[in-house]
């Protein structure tokens, strides 16, 4: 499957070993991640030579493309909840998953819509669980 992974990243990057841990664990079974760069340490350097209109063209076809979006969102960010909002309005199924005890936007939170799914988890091997658990039940969205 193709599965869009969205993290913050001019937001902070507190969480970057679960960004790696999620998107690794979506390469190791076989998925496309186009973003998966977003989890790498080297993510600042490599999106500061692109221009704004080309991430924007660029996410966009990707959520376009993939068959689902991944996020974490323990770190709030424009940009993800763009993402979110976009893929749901394509009909695309959602993971939202948080590490417990952060603040996450009552939007995501209190979103009621059939595609989203919002989790939190307590370290990275349940967030990789969680993540586990959405791909498995992938095919009740679809």
């Amino acid at each position: 499957m193709n599965i869009y992974f969205a993290c913050s990243i001019t937001g902070g990057r507190k969480f970057e070993p679960i960004y790696q841990a999620i998107t690794r664990t979506l390469l190791d079974g076989g998925h496309l991640v186009p973003t998966a760069h977003l989890a790498g340490k080297d993510v600042m350097d490599l999106e500061a030579v692109v221009e704004p209109q080309v991430v924007y063209t660029r996410d966009v076809n990707w959520i376009q493309d993939c068959d689902a979006l991944v996020a974490e969102v323990s770190t709030p960010s424009h940009g993800v909840g763009y993402e979110v909002a976009l893929a749901l309005s394509l009909g695309k199924p959602v993971l939202c998953c948080y590490q417990e005890g952060q603040k996450v936007s009552k939007m995501l939170t209190g979103n009621t819509h059939s595609m989203i799914r919002v989790t939190s988890y307590r370290d990275v091997n349940q967030a990789v669980q969680v993540v586990q658990d959405f791909l498995h039940n992938l095919p009740d969205y679809l």
